[in-house]
């Protein structure tokens, strides 16, 4: 899903608009649509769409209690990664569940655009602590 017109057909819930807030974060163009509006409703949930080759940096999501993130892939193919443990690929309809406190990274493969609904899971003293960058060395060994 290497061409960006065929991806948005695909990508059900939008591209949205550059993620420049967090540009910093990230190895490449992401675009955030935000699905739910914070101040109307105590969960949100966002589009995050990465272009082909574009990841987050490694980061944590810190909680005293609760918390965490919940991944919905809905378009293209896409990789995520706790520490220390093996990558897996993501495809449409495949779900993961970040406990609180777990280093990882997620992203789009080489040859794909990706999109994911990203949910933040409430809980108490939440924050997220960005960490370094996945290495193109890293990286260039998925397949």
């Amino acid at each position: 899903m290497k061409d960006k017109n065929d991806f948005a057909k695909v990508n059900i819930f939008g591209l949205g608009e550059p993620n420049n807030d967090y540009a910093q974060y990230f190895i490449g163009n992401s675009y955030l649509n935000p699905l739910t509006d914070i101040k109307n409703c105590n969960l949100f949930l966002a589009n995050v769409t990465f272009e082909p080759g574009c990841r987050n940096n490694w980061h944590i999501h810190h909680a005293k209690n609760g918390g965490g993130q919940i991944l919905i892939c809905t378009a293209g193919e896409g990789w995520y990664q706790e520490e220390g443990k093996e990558p897996i690929s993501l495809k449409p309809g495949t779900v993961i569940t970040i406990p609180a406190n777990i280093k990882h990274w997620h992203g789009a493969k080489k040859d794909s655009w990706f999109s994911h609904i990203a949910i933040e899971v409430p809980g108490e003293e939440t924050k997220n602590e960005w960490c370094e960058p996945v290495s193109n060395e890293e990286y260039d060994k998925l397949s």
